[in-house]
């Protein structure tokens, strides 16, 4: 198929929802690499174990599973706003982005892993952050010492739930609230949720943003 002919296909409104889905999950990949690679490269650096060999493995099978998960929750997510504005008759409802992100967190986040544990506790902190009113400096709270205790993972069940809800809750306040969100947070969500549902051509649908 001719160019010409693909980005007439690709400028065409008629496939405008469903390209916004794939966008979505090109962004979700990119950004997720782009933030886990080098962190996991410093990690490796300066605290891994074990021949360069496994640390290299560790950073790949890491990097992989940070890209996979968000372009995997992007698509999940956009198809379900799609599906429920569809049911909806074209009207988007202000519950629809909490419900979209509840079932997306819960699928792709839900399982219990380090990955997704520093995914959903970063999220979690940024909504939890959003409900601090705006223009206010914040007060000191000194943190006490504590002892030395050995850390237990989260609840696997209680996790689920509690990365659903997180995803849900962000998913709105982007939507509704952006105002409140982190502005780090906000940028990356704009890249990957709003920015995907423009491209010019074929180069903008797959291989550039913009």
């Amino acid at each position: 198929m001719p160019l010409e002919s693909l980005n007439r296909i690709i400028l065409d409104p008629a496939y405008a929802d469903y390209l916004a889905i794939l966008k979505g999950a090109r962004n979700g990949l990119v950004y997720g690499a782009k933030v886990r690679f080098p962190h996991a490269l410093v990690m490796a650096v300066l605290f891994g174990r074990g021949s360069w060999t496994n640390r290299i493995k560790n950073i790949l099978r890491a990097t992989k599973t940070h890209a996979l998960n968000l372009a995997k929750f992007v698509t999940i997510y956009k198809t379900l706003l799609l599906v429920q504005r569809k049911a909806s008759r074209g009207k988007t409802r202000k519950a629809d982005t909490f419900i979209a992100g509840l079932i997306g967190g819960y699928i792709v986040f839900g399982e219990r892993n380090a990955i997704n544990e520093q995914i959903v506790l970063y999220i979690i902190s940024r909504v939890v952050a959003s409900f601090i009113p705006r223009d206010v400096p914040p007060s000191a709270h000194p943190y006490p010492e504590r002892d030395a205790v050995k850390p237990l993972p989260p609840n696997a069940r209680i996790f689920s739930f509690f990365a659903a809800v997180s995803w849900g809750a962000v998913m709105y306040l982007f939507k509704e609230r952006g105002e409140t969100i982190q502005p780090g947070l906000f940028n990356s969500m704009t890249y990957i949720y709003n920015d995907s549902n423009y491209w010019e051509d074929l180069r903008t649908l797959i291989w550039h943003n913009k």
